[in-house]
């Protein structure tokens, strides 16, 4: 039998006839529990199938009226597309019913019938009344205008017009789309013999099939899926807007309670803080104040904790406000999720909304880079692409993976690379190629600034220098070696710098102006060089030979080293260019002669001794000249 992944609520006060217009519709006494059965009150949430005329089926969740279990009303609420407000015909429009619509709308619900029950023990004055008396409280709602149907259970008037008219608008809803990740808010946890954990629900998102892992949620305990029903009949696969019911291997219904999500593996994560939009009830009485205690009802979860106001130093009756919820304990959610709020104590509903992210770090109050930060995720919950394109940007200058990104947007992993893909062709985005990791185009324009300012702060404080090193850079602006790097290639593509051997960076046109006085060092210092051959002096001998300071005749050598005109080694030791040269042919040609470096023939040839001639040798073995063979030296090949 097809079934419409819809799902069908009751609302309303208490002994209302809600169960009993389930009872008719269904044949199915949503009243599961000994304690319900013997007092008459629904306590907790039931379920029953419908079966539209042609022959498909949708699911029935009654919830219960009682002001003592709003919660359980909330957690059975999250999964409906179509509401029947419930109003007994003998009581009028009462408290749970101003609540429990007030909930349906802050929850997101659009669509709904009213059924005016019980009309049958009053007169016909007292039904038009009490008629007069819904129309006056839905208005300004999302059942404002919504039919109106008066029924009797006991005697079955107007039953079977209103049945034509719930078939009708249950088959105009429409149905749930199953994509995205799986996800199911747990309702019922317990153990079936001979099948043990079965977990209940009514999955908000993605599908899943028989033999697929899943996790539970907080504790992130996982198990197989080892078989599913929906609506009680045996299924191979379940989705979202489905009463599904999930046997799980290898987890304990000890383990799971009402209020845990069943995912897929990796992708949601229990959070102790969220961002969110959250309007005040227009009834409510006097105003809501920042850090209050409430209780967060989202899917079938009821956390407590305290409401920080972002935008606001207290919200009114019917205002909005952006406000970051941090509870005692982790709550599992995702962006566009509705929640409800309400006050710790007393148990009064405060209003509701959506949740906008998942917070790594206490929001401050009245900030503009928070505010717009959050407005920009608010505007954005609707598509998939642009959550994706806000949650990059708003990752700031780190590279991020996509499977990293599917998990902030919870969509498969092949899904948020296309979306990438597509953010790429509008140029939103970019990917760093070698790590295959992803950055916001906006990002890297403010990375690149940063980049261009280092550089310029760099060489004004070296004036002398031609290049600057890659790892002075990478300490002047804190970047990661991959990040820089990444910058680098794109600021060289773009033709602000030249990139050279030995991790160097040179700006585009520079020339470095020397003066007189520099130029006689210049000529000064490469002429006592020559001389000295492959016996050079320190620095410190050299700028006592040339008369100059230190720090004068190094800033000068590092000029020359940039210029390829200077070969540094250790122990602040250099040879000029074509020293170096001479060196690198001898080597050359006793390694010809000998198959090998013969030391000792080297250093005859080139006048030196082991001082200088062990950091040459590192030199050229730093150069891919020569290569370390056992205790030998041979020529690289090539």
């Amino acid at each position: 039998m097809e079934i419409q992944p819809i799902v069908i609520g009751t609302a309303g006060h208490i002994d209302h006839g809600k169960s009993t217009l389930v009872r008719s519709l269904t044949g199915v006494d949503p009243d599961r529990l000994k304690e319900e059965k013997e007092r008459g009150v629904t306590i907790d949430l039931g379920f029953a199938p419908l079966e539209l005329p042609d022959g498909r089926l949708v699911g029935i969740v009654d919830v219960p009226g009682h002001e003592r279990f709003i919660k359980n009303m909330v957690a059975g609420a999250s999964g409906i597309d179509l509401v029947v407000l419930v109003v007994a015909a003998d009581d009028g429009v009462m408290p749970q019913t101003r609540e429990h619509l007030s909930i349906m709308g802050l929850l997101g619900v659009q669509r709904g019938m009213i059924c005016l029950t019980k009309i049958d023990l009053v007169e016909d004055e007292l039904v038009e009344l009490a008629e007069e008396d819904v129309r006056e409280t839905v208005a300004g709602t999302f059942l404002d205008g919504a039919p109106i149907f008066r029924i009797s259970a006991i005697t079955g008037e107007g039953l079977e017009a209103f049945k034509d008219a719930l078939y009708s608008a249950a088959g105009e809803v429409s149905p749930r789309p199953a994509d995205g990740v799986f996800r199911m808010p747990i309702q019922r946890v317990f153990s079936s013999k001979g099948f043990g954990t079965i977990l209940t629900g009514i999955p908000v998102s993605g599908s899943v099939k028989v033999g697929e892992a899943l996790e539970v949620l907080p504790g992130g305990i996982k198990g197989k899926v080892r078989g599913l029903q929906a609506y009680k009949q045996k299924t191979e696969v379940a989705r979202a807007g489905h009463s599904t019911a999930v046997n799980l291997s290898d987890v304990s219904h000890k383990e799971v309670r009402r209020g845990c999500i069943l995912a897929m593996p990796g992708y949601f994560r229990a959070m102790r803080m969220v961002g969110a939009r959250l309007t005040v009830l227009a009834d409510l009485e006097g105003s809501l104040k920042d850090r209050a205690q409430v209780r967060l009802h989202t899917g079938t979860a009821e956390i407590v904790g305290e409401v920080v106001l972002l935008d606001a130093a207290e919200l009114g009756p019917g205002e909005t406000g952006l406000v970051q919820l941090r509870l005692e304990e982790p709550v599992v959610c995702a962006p566009g999720d509705p929640f409800i709020l309400r006050l710790a104590s007393p148990l009064v509903t405060l209003g509701g909304g959506t949740i906008l992210e998942e917070s790594r770090h206490r929001l401050k109050r009245f900030k503009g880079f928070v505010l717009e930060e959050l407005g920009r995720q608010e505007g954005s919950i609707d598509s998939p692409g642009d959550l994706l394109d806000v949650m990059l940007a708003r990752r700031g200058e780190e590279l991020q993976s996509a499977q990293d990104l599917s998990v902030e947007i919870k969509r498969p992993l092949d899904e948020t690379r296309n979306l990438l893909a597509e953010l790429a062709s509008r140029g939103t985005v970019i990917e760093e190629e070698k790590s295959q990791k992803w950055l916001h185009i906006e990002n890297l324009e403010g990375a690149l600034v940063k980049l261009q300012e280092g550089l310029g702060a760099w060489f004004e404080k070296n004036p002398l220098r031609d290049v600057a090193p890659v790892r002075e850079l990478r300490t002047l602006l804190g970047y990661e070696p991959g990040f820089l790097n990444f910058l680098l290639d794109e600021e060289r593509t773009r033709g602000g710098i030249e990139l050279e051997a030995g991790g160097k960076v040179r700006l585009a046109g520079r020339e470095v102006a020397l003066d007189e006085s520099k130029r006689e060092l210049v000529e000064k210092i490469e002429g006592r060089l020559e001389a000295a051959a492959f016996q050079p002096p320190s620095q410190a001998d050299l700028a006592g030979e040339l008369g100059c300071a230190e720090s004068e005749l190094e800033d000068v050598m590092e000029m020359l080293v940039d210029m390829d005109r200077l070969v540094p080694l250790k122990n602040g030791l250099f040879l000029t260019a074509a020293v170096a040269e001479r060196a690198r042919t001898a080597v050359v040609e006793n390694c010809g002669r000998n198959d090998q470096l013969v030391i000792p023939e080297l250093r005859d040839v080139l006048g030196t001794s082991r001082k200088y001639l062990i950091p040459l040798l590192e030199r050229l073995d730093l150069e891919g000249l020569t290569l370390r063979q056992g205790g030998n030296r041979v020529l690289k090949k090539r």
